[in-house]
């Protein structure tokens, strides 16, 4: 801040020599803020602390809610060997009623924000940026895979885990591949709009008995020695007529639901309804409008709801590491592989994505980063990508100032279809089970884990991907 000296027109302070008015005369000289001292540069950045402080004070509020989680739940967890599940609901009891304010919102954003968008585009456009986008995410999902492949095979977390101290839970389902690639097509065009609101479609083998065949044993239960002159042989005294049943049983086909959004039938609606919007022209704004509306009044009540996530994701952080099993154990047995995930996470997420951001955009990817850090926070917190969606787009739209066009078409596809982390700790996952039960892997054996963790991971609706696969478990640890 400059302070400002005045003087008269002749150069003296104070009135002139003739008593001439001082206000007539006064002129005011700049002094440099370089002048102001200690004091003033100590205000000055006061100043400008506390203006960044209100700016930032939901981000701020977000990550300090991230360490008062974990420090509340370690507190808390020091106070007893175990905790109920009655217990560890009522400690997430608020952070539970985040999550229901945020998914309470998904159905709305993804419609309103979709329509809203491509009905704004031509068709031409909305393709290259359909094909733009489906291409970034199979590039990067791809690369998720490779990375941690290739992290399993350098840091071998399998290599010297404890097997007797692990064991198998849980009952893997027999899983078709083309029922796993049907579903996906079904749920694109869902069959209800209603039901895809709340329910995915999947199909489930179940054995069905069609007939018993009686099947009978006749065997000797006592047997008596007969002595001639030329032989001894045994005789049966007794025979027992054993009468048994086989069971066979046929393949039938169930459906049913995951009791999930299906979001890929959802966004895919909304993206032919905004597309055929788009080409009525004047006779389609009345809908365009409402959309626009619906669009603007949703994201004012995601802010309204937005003040209370620091509350919800404190104790929803509290609420999962009191569950959590004893860190020491969990650490001795897996905790090379908790190591190589997160390292790759972490080489992903701060390394190679802004790597591609900067080759192709050439603007400074953290800086992009730190304008969607209150939407990573959120993720943290909530472990959900469709919770979390309400933030990325505010984040996007008012930080980063992306179109709302693209943003709106981005974030839900991506949402959906889009599990970089997944991708790279399951293929960690497939090579550390590999490893712990010392089974060699050849160059085949890799291809095949990284196609199938690309394909399941890349093209699979996070609502059924997770009953895909066994579980194994150091004292009930999944991976």
């Amino acid at each position: 801040m400059e302070r400002k000296r005045s003087s008269n027109a002749d150069g003296r302070d104070g009135v002139g020599e003739n008593n001439v008015n001082p206000v007539n005369t006064h002129v005011f000289i700049t002094v440099p803020e370089e002048d102001l001292g200690f004091s003033g540069n100590l205000k000055k950045y006061g100043k400008k602390c506390i203006q960044g402080s209100k700016q930032n004070a939901l981000l701020i509020g977000l990550l300090l809610s991230v360490v008062m989680g974990i420090l509340l739940g370690l507190v808390i967890r020091s106070t007893k060997d175990k905790f109920s599940k009655r217990e560890v609901m009522y400690l997430g009891f608020p952070g539970e009623l985040l999550m229901r304010m945020l998914q309470m919102l998904i159905l709305p954003i993804i419609l309103s924000s979709l329509i809203s968008g491509i009905a704004g585009l031509d068709g031409k456009t909305c393709g290259k940026m359909g094909l733009r986008t489906i291409g970034y995410f199979t590039v990067t999902t791809f690369m998720a895979v490779f990375l941690g492949i290739l992290l399993a095979m350098t840091i071998q977390p399998g290599g010297n885990a404890d097997r007797s101290s692990m064991r198998r839970y849980g009952k893997a389902e027999p899983l078709n591949s083309a029922d796993t690639f049907l579903d996906l097509i079904r749920n694109v065009f869902p069959d209800n709009l209603i039901v895809t609101c709340f329910n995915a479609y999947r199909t489930k083998e179940v054995r069905v008995p069609i007939m018993s065949i009686p099947v009978v044993n006749l065997s000797a239960t006592t047997t008596s020695t007969i002595t001639t002159e030329t032989m001894t042989t045994e005789s049966p005294l007794a025979t027992t007529l054993n009468e048994t049943e086989e069971v066979q049983y046929d393949i039938s086909l169930l459906n049913e639901g995951t009791g999930k959004p299906n979001v890929l039938g959802i966004v895919t609606f909304a993206i032919l309804f905004g597309i055929m919007l788009g080409r009525m022209g004047e006779r389609g704004k009345p809908i365009l409008a409402f959309c626009d509306c619906l669009v603007e009044v949703t994201m004012k009540l995601f802010t309204f709801f937005l003040w209370y996530s620091p509350f919800g994701i404190a104790f929803l952080i509290a609420a999962k590491i009191v569950e959590m099993e004893d860190f020491s154990v969990l650490l001795g047995k897996v905790g090379m592989y908790f190591i190589t995930v997160l390292i790759g996470l972490f080489i992903h997420g701060s390394i190679v994505l802004p790597l591609i951001y900067f080759v192709l955009v050439r603007k400074n990817p953290y800086t992009f980063i730190y304008g969607i850090s209150q939407a990573l926070a959120t993720a943290f917190g909530t472990s959900s990508s469709s919770a979390t969606m309400p933030v990325t787009l505010k984040c996007l739209e008012h930080n980063n100032h992306v179109d709302s066009r693209v943003a709106s078409f981005v974030i839900p596809v991506g949402a959906t279809i889009n599990m970089d982390g997944t991708a790279l700790y399951e293929a960690v996952a497939a090579l550390f089970i590999a490893q712990v039960n010392n089974q060699s892997m050849n160059f085949g054996n890799i291809i095949t884990i990284s196609h199938c963790r690309f394909c399941g991971r890349c093209w699979s609706s996070p609502s059924w991907t997770r009953h895909h696969g066994d579980s194994f478990s150091g004292r009930g640890t999944s991976h």
